[in-house]
């Protein structure tokens, strides 16, 4: 029986291709698998299973990046083209994507589960099924649900980028975990990473200029 670090690690990003999208919350996913890459010297992306490949290794494993070029509501057809072509078990399969149920900056792993109405996670489980990893990243909710379409496509706002380039190199930095299959270990990382530190308590105030 194959150990889980000899089957390679598949890492697919969601998000709708074109530059039009690019900073668009839907994308997160995208902006999440550019900072793996950059960060651990993955080989450049190339397109395989209508979707632009990338290979590297992480924590001595091989792994691939895969950002799907058939737009969100079509992502089982890249992702489920590469699973099925490597013969990868679902336990090696890690998505990355959006969360309007999470708020903001909050960031969740679990393995399978429902969709959430999530048009790329349908997708993906009628391709393979529910039992694949999700990475969820949030990215809060507008409130009503008459605003969501141009929430998710709308951009990431500039006081966002407070809490997102943050997260983002974080992800990057724990991503060896993923490879380990320590989810937990990742959240607990990147949680660590992003935790801005507090004020020592007790400390004096600063004495005013006199």
């Amino acid at each position: 029986m194959a150990r889980a670090a000899d089957i390679p690690l598949l890492i697919a990003g969601l998000g709708n291709p074109g530059s039009e999208y690019a900073r668009n919350r839907h994308n997160v996913g995208f902006m999440a698998i550019d900072e793996i890459h950059d960060r651990h010297r993955f080989g450049p992306f190339k397109t395989r299973f209508r979707g632009d490949v990338a290979e590297g290794t992480l924590a001595g494993r091989k792994a691939f990046l895969l950002k799907p070029l058939t737009f969100m509501n079509e992502s089982g057809i890249a992702v489920g083209a590469f699973a099925r072509f490597y013969k990868l078990p679902l336990a090696a399969i890690v998505v990355i994507h959006d969360d309007l149920d999470l708020i903001a900056g909050k960031l969740k792993v679990k393995t399978g589960g429902g969709d959430a109405g999530h048009n790329g996670l349908r997708s993906i489980t009628s391709a393979l099924g529910p039992d694949y990893r999700r990475l969820r990243i949030g990215i809060g909710h507008p409130g009503h649900k008459e605003r969501v379409y141009g929430h998710v496509l709308g951009n990431f706002s500039r006081a966002d980028e407070d809490w997102l380039v943050p997260l983002l190199h974080a992800i990057a930095e724990a991503g060896p975990l993923l490879a380990e299959d320590d989810d937990a270990g990742f959240v607990n990382k990147v949680t660590l990473l992003t935790a801005r530190p507090a004020k020592a308590a007790g400390t004096p105030p600063r004495p005013k200029d006199t």
